[in-house]
């Protein structure tokens, strides 16, 4: 039966997902290029990718659970920051986070075809490590993002796990949620490690939970409390992971 079930999930994966799943990465990156730079990226940066997302999600025939929408309140902006297990990890937040985010995201993603361009005019981020010069600019333009109850997203990990478990925490996102100050949201994924892990183009179907905690205020900080602010969110974080992937 298990030898018939991944002959199944294989055909599934290259004959059904993958032609579907490039299909609507080409409508949606299209929509958001056309629409985007005319009518503003609030609504068509956000909107068309979410959708996306969520069709990605269920077309991998993944069982979604979300918890933890009551702790957001929709007109304010926060700083979301997740742990990193897998490439499914963008598609759970974005389709089911129902926060209007702008990602923090690799420099290298601007080079993908089409995804790249229609990044760039839904107003994310691209993050430039050439030098400390360079990194700062990113920050900076994160920060003009965060206008009319638009949040920003950012992995502290920086990569995706190669294990499932939890690595370093950057400072980044505490440098602008402090600057800002912003509440910093703590997100915990589960999940897209066993659906696709880093390196790996096999497809499994799998149960995949976002865990929304509490905001943590950043009003009465001090820039010296940063690392303090980093470690009590992994922590948070940390708590709420599946057993398996806890250290």
């Amino acid at each position: 039966m298990k030898l018939i079930k991944r002959i199944f999930i294989f055909l599934y994966q290259w004959l059904i997902f993958a032609p579907i799943f490039l299909l609507f990465t080409i409508l949606t990156a299209l929509t958001v290029m056309v629409f985007a730079p005319v009518f503003g990226s609030r609504y068509w940066g956000y909107v068309p990718p979410r959708w996306w997302s969520r069709m990605t999600c269920w077309l991998a025939l993944c069982r979604i659970k979300s918890s933890g929408h009551e702790n957001l309140n929709s007109k304010q902006s926060y700083v979301f920051v997740a742990n990193h297990q897998g490439a499914f990890d963008i598609f759970l937040i974005y389709g089911f986070l129902n926060q209007n985010i702008k990602w923090v995201q690799k420099a290298s993603l601007r080079n993908i075809p089409l995804v790249g361009f229609a990044s760039e005019m839904a107003g994310h981020v691209f993050v430039d490590n050439s030098s400390p010069a360079a990194r700062a600019n990113t920050i900076r333009e994160a920060k003009k993002k965060m206008t009319d109850d638009v949040s920003i997203m950012l992995f502290p990990e920086g990569a995706r796990s190669r294990t499932g478990k939890l690595g370093h925490f950057k400072r980044g996102a505490y440098q602008i949620a402090y600057d800002l100050r912003l509440p910093i949201v703590p997100l915990t994924i589960n999940g897209p490690f066993d659906v696709m892990k880093r390196g790996s183009l096999c497809l499994k179907p799998n149960k995949l939970e976002l865990i929304i905690h509490k905001p943590i205020c950043t009003e009465n900080l001090n820039e010296c409390d940063i690392p303090t602010l980093i470690d009590e969110s992994r922590k948070i974080i940390h708590s709420a992971l599946w057993e398996k992937f806890k250290d």
